[in-house]
């Protein structure tokens, strides 16, 4: 296909439908252009290529049938695969078993040609791990491509596959969806089973859902996805309809907030700000009721809660993954900050994390109380343009602290790194977080480009559980600010 660059997930499987492509054809080219571009974006952390090709020759009849795709390597398990989650601690781990959501995937036709590089354990808002090295972003190889499903992010931006699976625990879908120009939804709370694995990931933050091209991707990516499994602890709302349906439907006039502050940093870059800006106005012209306006709540509290909530969690599933590979855990096979984190999760006390779920809780109901008077806020969804690699490094000092923590762990130690954290860690990327605390909807849609060619995105929330009315607004503002023709320097020949 001369425009298989041009297609996005949806066309595809329609031209598969129709006899005009056949699956096997879709998975050569997507080799292919994985081939032509990895060696530039180091976006691949392990290829599928030969399990791809024999899975093309007998596809279930599915809305993805025929669609190649590329997958994190840490938001589910694909049977018989390598499972890194960006770590040394899991090499040579092959899960013998595959999370529903991933089966529901395959079942729907697509087909896995590549798992996607990642930071450790998908915890930075960036993909420089020490395992694979960094991922680059195809608008400027110099740029992070966000984090953490920044391998998936650059694969799709530059066209070797229309669809790339990843998670979205503080802004994993959402940051590289900025950074690469893409579509990165993530659905409400509950919406995306993660069993058999998980009931709560990370406390409940964590949503699995697709970085795309298009709105219709996004929605088809969460509706082949969405469902409960028996002994799930809860799910979402059911939907009336698929969110693919939802996609061209007429949003009706919308209560539209919109700020260009940051919501747990202290400012926001000229770029991220004119972004927001024009999104309000176009918002206006399309017809909604657009006024500045933002949340109330107590920043300090919630970054608090947030890291509290990620050291608890990670410390939990190091110990998990140790009885998988059956090693123990120790500082060699970590980096720093992954370290600090575990231990630091070993010396919270039960009340502290619970304090932390608290904070969370309380956010949602402030959040339900705001979204009673409007239907939609909008923000930055991250404050700046995407950073430049290694920009992102500890810092001298830094580095030493987490050196004496690792040999020395004590407590009032691990306890003031925290709060410094919640001073200044989420400074770049501290609008996306919120959301995962209060389960709701968000969207991050590629809406602005700096001067030298950078994407940065724009961040539109919902009221928990309303979706539908998320792909509708993200549909119209595709159709009005058309973005899928911008192609990055890096693309898929």
């Amino acid at each position: 296909m001369k425009d298989y660059g041009s297609c996005d997930a949806t066309e595809l499987a329609a031209r598969v439908r129709r006899g005009e492509a056949e699956p096997v054809d879709l998975v050569e080219q997507a080799i292919a252009a994985i081939e032509a571009v990895n060696p530039h974006l180091n976006a691949v952390m392990h290829p599928m290529f030969e399990a791809a090709r024999a899975a093309a020759r007998g596809l279930p009849d599915g809305p993805l049938r025929g669609v190649p795709m590329v997958v994190k390597d840490y938001d589910g398990f694909v049977k018989g695969e390598p499972f890194t989650a960006g770590t040394r601690f899991l090499e040579g781990f092959v899960p013998d078993r595959e999370s529903v959501a991933l089966a529901r995937l395959r079942r729907a036709g697509a087909v896995f040609v590549a798992k996607t590089n990642l930071p450790e354990l998908a915890i930075l808002g960036t993909t420089e791990g020490r395992l694979k090295g960094p991922a680059r972003n195809p608008w400027n190889t110099d740029h992070s491509t966000g984090g953490s499903s920044g391998g998936s992010a650059a694969l799709v931006a530059a066209r070797a596959v229309p669809l790339g699976h990843g998670g979205d625990g503080g802004g994993s879908l959402r940051i590289p969806a900025s950074h690469c120009g893409l579509v990165g939804l993530k659905p409400t709370y509950g919406r995306v089973t993660q069993a058999p694995h998980f009931g709560e990931n990370w406390g409940g933050y964590v949503s699995w859902g697709g970085l795309t091209r298009t709105v219709r991707d996004a929605a088809l990516v969460v509706d082949v996805m969405a469902g409960p499994e028996p002994g799930d602890p809860y799910a979402a709302p059911p939907l009336e309809r698929p969110l693919a349906a939802e996609v061209g439907a007429p949003p009706g006039k919308l209560r539209v907030a919109f700020t260009a502050g940051s919501l747990f940093g202290k400012g926001t870059h000229p770029e991220a700000k004119a972004a927001v800006e024009a999104a309000a106005r176009l918002l206006a012209d399309l017809g909604h009721e657009v006024e500045e306006a933002r949340p109330d709540f107590d920043r300090g509290t919630l970054c608090r809660a947030y890291f509290t909530q990620t050291a608890a969690s990670v410390s939990s599933e190091i110990d998990e993954m140790a009885q998988w590979v059956g090693r123990k855990p120790a500082p060699r096979y970590f980096e720093p900050v992954t370290w600090f984190l575990y231990q630091l999760g070993r010396r919270l006390s039960a009340a502290e994390l619970q304090t932390a779920r608290d904070a969370g809780q309380a956010a949602g109901r402030s959040l339900a109380g705001f979204f009673t008077r409007y239907d939609l806020l909008v923000t930055p969804t991250v404050a700046y343009p995407p950073v430049r690699l290694g920009q992102l490094a500890l810092k001298p000092a830094e580095a030493a602290a987490l050196a004496v923590l690792r040999v020395f762990p004590v407590g009032a130690g691990l306890r003031a790194i925290l709060a410094q954290l919640g001073e200044t860690a989420l400074e770049l990327t501290p609008n996306t977080q919120l959301f995962n605390q209060t389960g709701q909807p968000a969207v991050s849609l590629p809406l602005h480009w700096t001067a030298d060619g950078l994407p940065v995105g724009v961040q539109f929330a919902a009221r928990y559980a309303e979706d539908a009315l998320l792909v509708r607004v993200a549909s119209q503002i595709e159709a009005a600010r058309p973005w899928r023709d911008r192609r990055p320097k890096i693309v898929a020949p």
